[in-house]
């Protein structure tokens, strides 16, 4: 979840939990309490994890830098939980799907590091902050031909290319260990990653498939993946 910094109220927005419920799942609402006990349990009847777009930036403390001055609001208790959960799933072997500061925090935990602004830190970058209308697919990602995500995309795209909605001023910089860039914007920037070792399924995507995902052929093909990967993986998981 995210925190309302304002209001003390934990709350997530509803595109992400009616996505995995369409293709499926039941989803859980994971508190952020940075508590080991707490997300090991909590963990103890799930079968997969979902890690989702945050409004705030991972402190960059967290892959030893200084704040850039353009980085925005930082909550403690989200990148805490969100590092712990990821700890978690990967003792596990959980299937893992990280969307956006999901995929961020995820290349910080494997040791990866981030431009902290796109903007001021890319030369002659796009525009990866578009604003509303929220669904419009802003940019162009090219995909790479061997990777996950290049069988979900369609024969229609040639499994090659695809245009993305796209919401956000940070990005990865260096990958993080056993992670390979699987798709990329014009500019450069990663905008998707995928686990490189054998049998473990963990895979990031730096744009928004939960934002048009009931008429968006691409996205809804991304939790439907994901929602087999957690069901087949049941009878195989470590348990504690």
């Amino acid at each position: 979840m995210r925190l309302e910094l304002e209001t003390r109220r934990f709350y997530l927005g509803r595109d992400y939990t009616e996505a995995l419920e369409g293709a499926g799942a039941v989803p859980v609402h994971l508190s952020l309490i940075p508590k080991e006990e707490y997300i090991s349990t909590a963990l103890d009847d799930l079968d997969g994890v979902l890690l989702p777009g945050c409004d705030s930036d991972i402190d960059p403390s967290y892959y030893g830098e200084e704040p850039h001055p353009k980085l925005k609001k930082v909550v403690p208790l989200k990148d805490e939980t969100d590092l712990l959960v990821l700890t978690e799933a990967e003792r596990r072997n959980l299937p893992v799907l990280a969307i956006c500061y999901g995929m961020q925090v995820l290349n910080v935990f494997r040791g990866g590091s981030l431009y902290q602004d796109i903007e001021s830190q890319v030369e002659n970058c796009v525009k990866h902050d578009q604003g509303v209308p929220l669904d419009r697919k802003s940019h162009s990602v090219r995909i790479a031909g061997d990777c996950l995500i290049s069988e979900l995309v369609g024969a229609e795209n040639n499994g090659k290319k695809v245009n993305v909605n796209s919401h956000h001023h940070q990005a990865i910089r260096n990958l993080g260990e056993n992670l390979a860039a699987v798709a990329w914007a014009n500019d450069g920037i990663v905008e998707c990653i995928q686990d490189t070792r054998e049998n473990r399924y963990v895979m990031g995507v730096q744009w928004h498939p939960e934002i048009g995902w009931e008429t968006d052929v691409f996205s809804k093909a991304l939790f439907s993946d994901f929602v087999d990967r957690c069901r087949n993986g049941k009878r195989v998981r470590i348990r504690p």
